[in-house]
């Protein structure tokens, strides 16, 4: 899909990057600047709640064999086991948001675009990439709420989600997150063209 042409339907928006990266800092500043137009969909996780995260807001909180067992039903558009738990999008959330003639954003991983990619839904794929590995793990370190164990193991990922840098063809738009109002005016220019065709459609 080429980003810059004229899009004719509101297909989904997905984001992937390393955790740190500041793909939810950049969702945010669009769902402020262009309120209204966007459907933030709210996926399934089996991790428990981190202190602030409300159920139905940040995430529905799950337990493991009830989201194994609707994954088996074929529930999910995608989903992923991140650090031994699971992370997904259900069909319903989607359409949910859809029929309210919003843009979905997806706040992914790569296996979950994998996993949209094999469902054969028409999607933008926008990936954050950090400047350099040394400061993604400088700003984990900065969040002071992990342990060394868990920021070792989001840096383990991260590497394998920058090998995907590697595909040609497998993102629309790379967008490295260096200084943050640069990013942000360059993922506004991109999904522009979807804000402008949803409020077409009021």
């Amino acid at each position: 899909m080429e980003p810059h042409t004229q899009p004719t339907s509101l297909v989904p928006i997905i984001m992937a990057g390393p955790s740190g990266v500041g793909k939810g800092t950049l969702i945010d500043k669009l769902k402020k600047e262009f309120e209204g137009s966007f459907g933030h969909i709210v996926s399934h996780t089996t991790r428990k709640p981190r202190e602030g995260e409300v159920h139905g807001q940040h995430y529905y909180f799950t337990e493991k064999d009830v989201m194994e067992r609707e994954i088996a039903n074929g529930d999910f558009i995608e989903y992923a086991n991140v650090h031994g738990n699971y992370y997904g999008t259900s069909k319903k959330a989607l359409q949910e948001v859809s029929e309210k003639g919003k843009i979905c954003i997806l706040d992914i991983d790569v296996q979950g675009c994998e996993s949209v990619k094999k469902a054969k839904i028409p999607a933008l794929f926008i990936f954050i990439s950090p400047p350099t590995f040394d400061t993604l793990k400088q700003r984990l370190l900065a969040r002071g709420s992990e342990t060394d164990e868990t920021i070792n193991k989001r840096l383990e990922t991260a590497k394998k989600e920058m090998e995907y840098l590697n595909k040609p063809g497998f993102f629309d738009v790379i967008i490295v997150n260096d200084d943050l109002q640069t990013a942000y005016n360059q993922f506004k220019q991109t999904v522009s063209p979807y804000i402008a065709l949803q409020k077409s459609f009021k």
